[in-house]
């Protein structure tokens, strides 16, 4: 893994977008799975920020690797979140935004979302191949929508499965490892002492660190990155 460690958030927001600018700039068409998330708002409103030509926006096709099962107007929607500080922002066009219908019966859109992948993706030994995933990771160790007490979801056969939030029984669309580790590119945003723990422990490998489903992540590739603030990457006692 590659670790990238700004000082602030705002800061690992820049330094993100500058990457994600550069491999945009770089590629003839980008596939790139999105995460819901506070870290990611603030990366949205930089990269809208940064105004991006129409025809920079028309090779990039943005998916999403989670989805809470609401309507795409509820204040809890990912698709939400993304159309206020990013789509409504820039010229990108309709076609290419393939969003995760949460407001459909869960199991039929992780199937019907699976079938997206396969016909929009370009497809590398016989599989759907992302050109990068952007990933958040909570407090508790869990990315996309995979938690530790469903972390069996990780190596799934599906590409999408239906998971349910620990607390709140809610339940969710999410691609799985099969396709996050696939991808030519993954990389995570992490900011916060909060997430300081889970950080150290995976970088570290040390504690408990095989019970967290952001600790599975290791793309076939590689292309490992890690975008952290300061905070996130206080308790890193290791160099990657």
């Amino acid at each position: 893994m590659q670790l990238k460690i700004s000082r602030t958030k705002q800061q690992t927001a820049e330094a993100f977008t500058d990457w994600l600018i550069q491999l945009i700039g770089s590629q003839d068409s980008l596939h790139i799975a999105l995460s819901g998330g506070s870290t990611p708002k603030i990366v949205f409103d930089e990269l809208a920020s940064r105004h991006l030509s129409k025809n920079d926006w028309q090779k990039v096709h943005l998916y999403w690797g989670d989805e809470r099962c609401v309507s795409p107007d509820d204040p809890e929607s990912n698709y939400k979140m993304t159309v206020e500080y990013l789509l409504s922002k820039i010229e990108i066009p309709e076609e290419n935004i393939h969003r995760i219908k949460g407001e459909n019966d869960p199991r039929q859109e992780a199937e019907r979302y699976t079938q997206v992948l396969r016909e929009k993706l370009p497809i590398i030994d016989g599989l759907p191949q992302f050109d990068l995933i952007i990933l958040g990771m909570g407090d508790d160790g869990h990315t996309a929508s995979i938690f530790p007490y469903e972390i069996g979801l990780w190596n799934a056969d599906q590409l999408c499965e239906v998971a349910e939030h620990p607390n709140t029984g809610q339940k969710r669309i999410t691609i799985t490892g099969r396709i996050i580790n696939h991808a030519d590119n993954v990389a995570f945003l992490v900011t916060g002492e909060s997430k300081a723990e889970k950080v150290g422990e995976i970088v570290d490998e040390r504690g408990g660190y095989k019970s967290y489903p952001a600790n599975l992540v290791h793309p076939l590739n590689g292309n490992l990155f890690w975008f952290l603030d300061e905070a996130a990457a206080s308790e890193i006692t290791s160099q990657s």
